[in-house]
């Protein structure tokens, strides 16, 4: 039997989707299962025990190329990538996505049976009209990583307990500790991990609280902080550091999603907004201190015992909104609200 599971993309929501794979693997154990996804959020899932194969589009890079003076080698990559996606006819293909982007590469693809939530599901871009079995949509705030659990289960699938397995070698964790040593992280009581960035920036909370932050975990003996993020995000990052009295370390854009995983593993705890690497660090199991302001975190918080989310009273919190004139919801959350749901966790 051959099984295509659908979700592109991004990191939280590829993680979110790993119990619903391996429910699958449990349930067909001798089946060919496939994994189509976009390239940002395709090393999690490589080498996962419970997939045969995993296909990769690369959309941003095309779309981006196909701009630039290499546009014919990107439109061969392409149709490459498309003869790739036809060359098996799934008898089974599962879509966790919503989206438009998934709904056209589920129609690209060949398949028996192509499944996936119907019309109805709140942020759904008519990915639906690509399906030819459409299950009732569920209410939006179950929390992400259980719809995808009931839409198996709405097909026949069931699961006896959440696994995530993320893939993490030997080789990711001698990396990230030849990492810390560079970085002169050899000896320490305690290695706390800080990642403060999101793509919303509604989601963003201070830098100069992140500062402070930093340097009261800092003053508490043999602690090391590290802060994780993007290439993208290291400039931030260095100025949140700058403003801190104490030493920290600026990991952003030196790690691979698998040697993060590697980190988080070896870390007390992690501090961060709603993004995903929190995803990560509640999938290898490592307790989470989550700042949510717009969003909902019985939607898409940390999953799992151990984590402490920490909210503003405000009214019109969650809006889900990516632009906002106050951002009251982020900045009425204060330094001491952290330390004292750190304190909660740490007794």
């Amino acid at each position: 039997m051959n099984i295509l599971i659908v979700k592109l993309s991004a990191i939280g929501d590829v993680i979110h989707t790993l119990p619903a794979l391996n429910a699958v693997r449990e349930y067909y154990p001798d089946a060919n299962i496939t994994w189509l996804v976009e390239e940002d959020a395709s090393d999690i899932i490589e080498g996962h025990r419970s997939l045969d194969r995993v296909l990769i589009s690369k959309r941003k890079r095309w779309i981006k190329g196909l701009l630039g003076s290499s546009w014919k080698n990107n439109i061969k990559e392409v149709f490459g990538f498309i003869r790739e996606l036809r060359d098996t006819e799934y008898d089974l293909i599962i879509t966790f996505q919503l989206l438009i982007k998934s709904g056209i590469l589920i129609g690209l693809s060949r398949g028996k049976c192509k499944v996936g939530y119907g019309r109805g599901m709140e942020h759904m871009e008519h990915s639906y009209l690509f399906l030819n079995k459409r299950i009732s949509p569920v209410g939006m705030d179950n929390h992400a990583l259980l719809r995808g659990l009931m839409l198996l289960e709405a097909i026949g699938i069931k699961h006896r307990e959440i696994k995530f397995n993320i893939f993490v070698q030997d080789q990711d964790r001698n990396k990230i500790n030849d990492l810390l040593k560079k970085h002169g992280i050899k000896k320490f009581k305690r290695l706390i991990a800080i990642n403060p960035m999101a793509k919303w920036t509604t989601k963003l909370w201070s830098n100069a609280k992140f500062a402070e932050l930093a340097d009261s975990l800092i003053k508490q003996s043999g602690t090391k902080v590290v802060f994780t993020g993007s290439k993208g995000d290291r400039k931030t990052i260095q100025n949140i550091i700058s403003c801190m009295k104490e030493d920290a370390i600026n990991l952003a854009g030196e790690t691979s999603l698998k040697m993060l995983a590697s980190l988080y593993e070896k870390i007390n705890f992690l501090v961060s907004t709603d993004t995903g690497p929190m995803h990560m660090a509640a999938a290898v199991g490592t307790p989470v201190v989550a700042l949510f302001g717009p969003t909902a975190p019985w939607r898409t918080g940390p999953f799992g015992a151990g984590h402490h989310v920490i909210r503003a009273n405000i009214k019109c919190s969650p809006c889900f909104k990516r632009q906002c004139k106050t951002n009251d919801c982020m900045n009425q959350i204060s330094v001491k609200d952290v330390l004292d749901e750190i304190q909660k966790m740490e007794v």
